[in-house]
């Protein structure tokens, strides 16, 4: 922002031809990949404290070619306040670590999807994870590594596999309202899921009501002793 503002003040050899850089597509997408996508990002989202979250915003990486771009369903760049932005320019933020596809009908193509991966490769990723909730089980986790400047696919066992930029794990399991879903878990086997705030606070009113209810049934039987002693 400093050197444009200081740029703008000196003289040039010819006028700038500027360039345009859309932060909005209308691209149609069903209820279901709205929920997946959704709960993905509000479990990034907490992770906000120490990396910028995106979901379905255009990135840039050539700043003379606003052709090449991606608008995955989640991308995170750690180290990077998490402000609003509309559009993510690799030249300006640096390219995102983490990128997640939720698989529609139109990424199913193998050529769509090809090339897809191709622009995957030149913006720079270090992790790419395709989730397709339309696979038979077992195959609907897919994750590529960035090694010695490659994008290698990586065997993935069981729907579960290391997630290397958040150092946490994937795994698909069931969400309120989806029988399959792309989660992020603590622990390798899934069983510790990093959780949307709603479901924290659910979690935490119903702990806090069986913490009620053993209170309740210790009071009761308490006053029923006192009541045999007394009798």
């Amino acid at each position: 922002m400093q050197h444009a503002v200081l740029a703008r003040r000196l003289r040039h050899v010819r006028a700038p031809s500027p360039l345009h850089f859309p932060e909005e597509a209308v691209v149609p997408e069903t209820k279901r990949h709205l929920d997946l996508r959704t709960l993905l990002y509000l479990v990034l989202k907490t992770f906000a404290d120490r990396a910028a979250i995106g979901s379905n915003q255009f990135i840039y990486w050539s700043a003379s070619d606003p052709s090449r771009c991606l608008a995955p369903d989640a991308f995170v760049r750690l180290g990077t306040p998490d402000t609003p932005f509309g559009s993510w320019k690799t030249w300006e933020r640096g390219a995102p670590e983490l990128a997640v596809e939720i698989i529609s009908d139109h990424d199913a193509d193998a050529r769509i999807w090809a090339d897809k991966l191709g622009k995957y490769h030149e913006l720079g990723v270090l992790e790419l994870v395709a989730f397709d909730p339309d696979a038979a089980p077992g195959e609907r986790l897919r994750v590529w590594d960035r090694i010695d400047g490659d994008l290698v696919e990586r065997v993935v066992e069981g729907e579960r596999s290391p997630c290397t930029v958040l150092e946490l794990h994937w795994v698909v399991a069931s969400a309120t309202g989806q029988p399959a879903a792309l989660r992020l878990a603590r622990t390798p086997d899934g069983a510790e899921l990093v959780l949307t705030p709603e479901e924290a606070e659910r979690r935490r009113a119903e702990a806090e009501q069986a913490a009620r209810v053993k209170a309740e049934r210790r009071i009761a039987e308490l006053e029923a002793e006192l009541r045999r002693r007394g009798g």
